[in-house]
């Protein structure tokens, strides 16, 4: 990653948004007549979260490629660039060697690498991403950029965690703790098995509905402070010559 080609005026705006973009699409999509996730899916196309392959077509069974993820992570997120200075126009290149800086997704992926996303030098844009990779960069990105409050982490017994790569474990073990994503009736999460993009949106869907019902909490006052610079000399009781 080449950072030296930009300087940070500022930390990033990290808190999550709720309020719709003005690019919000007006009609509903029109393929999700037998998808599960249907209603989660139209809600976020209201708030501009997720977007179709075309105006009206959203194609989620379609299996989402590393950069429709890391798309999803960062409109999630609400990660952008807005306090950021550059010293020279960026590529997307400078960061991924296989990206495409004219690509629909060049500028996602500046943002995502400059809000620190962790994502590897030689990333595939185009590869098809499985639902352990999604669900660890989502939580963790989540994590990240915003204060969520500390869990008490009952780890789940994964009947087929033999198949999970050993780093994202606790990442998995934590979005089932969310609720993001659940088991199957079998115990098994399929880590390996490439995730679809109405997949994928009802993970985001439920992490945002997450954060919402968990906001941070708010600083605490420093109330030993408080009552220090409440007190005075003329508080103090005065004294009487003679008194006893």
């Amino acid at each position: 990653m080449k950072t030296k080609t930009i300087i940070l005026s500022t930390v990033t705006a990290l808190s999550l948004t709720f309020a719709v973009p003005s690019y919000a699409a007006a009609n509903p999509f029109s393929d999700l007549t037998s998808i599960a996730a249907k209603d989660k899916i139209i809600a976020l196309q209201e708030k501009g979260l997720v977007q179709g392959i075309s105006d009206d077509l959203f194609a989620p069974n379609d299996i989402i490629t590393a950069a429709q993820g890391i798309q999803l992570i960062v409109n999630a997120a609400n990660l952008n660039l807005d306090l950021v200075r550059f010293l020279v126009e960026p590529k997307a290149t400078d960061y991924f060697k296989n990206a495409d800086n004219d690509a629909w997704y060049a500028n996602a992926l500046i943002t995502a690498s400059v809000n620190g996303v962790v994502l590897p030098a030689d990333l595939d844009p185009n590869k098809k991403w499985t639902r352990e990779e999604f669900t660890h960069l989502l939580i963790s990105t989540i994590e990240t950029h915003n204060n969520l409050p500390k869990l008490k982490l009952v780890p789940v017994e994964i009947n087929d965690s033999k198949d999970l790569t050993i780093d994202y474990d606790g990442s998995i073990q934590r979005a089932l703790a969310y609720n993001v994503v659940k088991l199957d009736e079998q115990g098994n999460f399929h880590p390996k098995a490439e995730i679809t993009r109405a997949e994928a949106a009802e993970q985001i869907y439920n992490v945002l509905e997450y954060i919402k019902a968990h906001p941070a909490p708010s600083p605490q006052p420093d109330l030993e402070s408080e009552t220090n610079s409440k007190r005075s000399p003329s508080s103090t009781s005065p004294q009487i010559p003679g008194a006893k």
